[in-house]
């Protein structure tokens, strides 16, 4: 019924306690889960878990927080995006939020890294899974000038937890990427995000936990999984006047056509 479209059940407060995780998933009838890779370090754990169940699916990426690890080649992303139920590239995109004492300018590395992400996922076919942090106009900039707009060619993809302005998200629809949705929406100070969440299209819309973090009310602080991502759909059903069921359908759906050969 509902789909988890992005969560990181390879990180150990998760990994351990698989079994106990997919049982929750079971009961609140959360059928599928996208694993997502934010290191080639770890991509080899979290293509395990694809490979292991036959209701996961894996990405390959490296985030563009981490530093200090391997860095991705066009070559690395393409030889892993390949393998069987790798489904995207990503996580990947922008964040100038911790800058750390450096300007925007400094981050030039990040930028050159999520490039080489675009291209990759160009080549193979297969959306791309963005993170951005307070760095949206150079994100939306960067994915137009590597030939996202939408038009054929494009590898096109999700903007994953969203939490930017009405405007960005129109920007990143227009490009014909897809918006989706974390717990941060149930959060009482999230009223800004639930207005995009209201008029955010219903066939554009994805959901997800990005779990282990950002707990849904009434589990906030409580380490997430992706038996919790019920509560976002029941907040975007509240939103939008319609059932829950109306929303696990759609953005299950959505989940499909996005990541093709995910089976429905």
């Amino acid at each position: 019924m509902f789909t988890d479209s992005h969560c990181h059940l390879n990180f150990a407060e998760l990994r351990s306690g698989l079994p106990e995780i997919r049982d929750a998933m079971a009961q609140a009838q959360v059928s599928r889960a996208l694993c997502i890779c934010t290191t080639l370090e770890e991509f080899s754990d979290v293509h395990d878990l694809a490979l292991g169940f036959d209701n996961f699916w894996a990405t390959v990426g490296v985030h563009p927080d981490n530093e200090g690890v391997q860095e991705p080649s066009l070559q690395d992303l393409l030889t892993r995006g390949v393998l069987p139920r790798v489904v995207a590239v990503g996580e990947t995109g922008l964040d100038y939020y911790r800058l750390n004492g450096r300007s925007v300018a400094d981050m030039e590395w990040q930028r050159s890294r999520f490039r080489i992400h675009i291209r990759a996922a160009q080549v193979l076919n297969k959306p791309l899974v963005i993170h951005t942090r307070s760095a949206s106009d150079d994100t939306l900039a960067i994915l137009k000038e590597e030939g996202e707009d939408g038009r054929r060619g494009a590898a096109g993809g999700v903007f994953h937890c969203f939490t930017e302005t009405a405007a960005v998200a129109e920007a990143a629809l227009e490009l014909g990427f897809y918006i989706s949705f974390s717990g941060i929406l149930t959060f009482k100070s999230a009223q800004d995000l639930r207005d995009v969440a209201a008029w955010v299209p219903l066939d554009r819309m994805l959901i997800e936990t990005d779990s282990p973090y950002l707990a849904p009310m009434p589990h906030r602080g409580k380490t997430n999984n992706p038996s919790f991502v019920p509560y976002v759909a029941k907040q975007i059903a509240a939103l939008r006047n319609c059932s829950v069921e109306e929303v696990a359908a759609a953005t299950s759906v959505n989940f499909s056509r996005l990541f093709a050969g995910v089976a429905a």
